[in-house]
């Protein structure tokens, strides 16, 4: 049985957290990393909960560690675990065959993106109940952007007005998740790259500055700083 959060909710969330997180640094896989005393899984599991359209979270957790997930969030919310693979899109594949019947707008979070709010997965689930097809929360890019060659010359400079920084959760309509998983070849990073390349649209809609990925050590200690600051 699919655990349930809030029954009369229409978005399912898929967190996909097997990986290694080897740029985080030797230890435990990248989502049981502890943040402040707990799992980055927990944090993120606990703000996609408390977003009120949520209807049901699946967690990907490697192999190994699924019941150690399962019992470790049980205290957080009601979530559904299922063993993920060697690469983020089998997780997120074996994450979206176990969505019941039900919920058609699903949304894919990033375990390492958790201080996330969650108004921002309402933000993007409400994209997606308005009509689109493939909706992902981003940020405008900041910092000049350099084009270089394989020595590092520097080509040319980059027009950053048409960039951004892409976050999770990124929302789709679930039919449309489940034919681009279907149709995946190379694997991606990026769900949305997925949708691309069948070629569907994708909208954006405003990112949250929470939502930063913990990636590198740096990034770990700027989420403890957040953390007690009332992030």
């Amino acid at each position: 049985m699919t655990a349930q959060l809030n029954p009369r909710g229409d978005v399912a969330v898929l967190v996909p957290a097997a990986g290694a997180g080897v740029r985080l640094g030797p230890g435990a896989p990248k989502a049981l990393r502890l943040l402040a005393g707990e799992p980055l899984l927990v944090h993120a599991v606990r703000r996609i909960a408390a977003a009120p359209s949520v209807y049901t979270i699946v967690v990907a957790a490697p192999a190994t560690e699924v019941e150690a997930v399962r019992a470790m969030l049980a205290p957080v919310a009601p979530v559904t675990v299922v063993s993920g693979g060697a690469e983020r899109q089998e997780s997120v594949a074996a994450a979206l065959a176990a969505v019941p019947a039900g919920p058609e707008i699903v949304l894919v979070h990033d375990a390492a993106r958790a201080l996330t709010p969650p108004h921002l997965v309402e933000s993007v689930a409400a994209a997606v109940r308005d009509g689109h097809d493939a909706v992902i929360p981003v940020l405008p890019v900041v910092d000049t952007i350099k084009e270089v060659d394989a020595t590092e010359r520097v080509l040319g400079t980059v027009d950053r007005s048409a960039l951004r920084a892409v976050q999770t959760p990124q929302g789709f309509r679930r039919s449309v998740l489940v034919a681009a998983h279907r149709s995946a070849g190379d694997a991606l990073t990026d769900d949305a790259g997925l949708v691309e390349k069948q070629g569907g649209a994708v909208m954006c809609v405003p990112g949250s500055e929470l939502a930063l990925k913990i990636t590198r050590p740096f990034d770990m200690a700027l989420a403890e700083h957040l953390l007690t600051t009332g992030a």
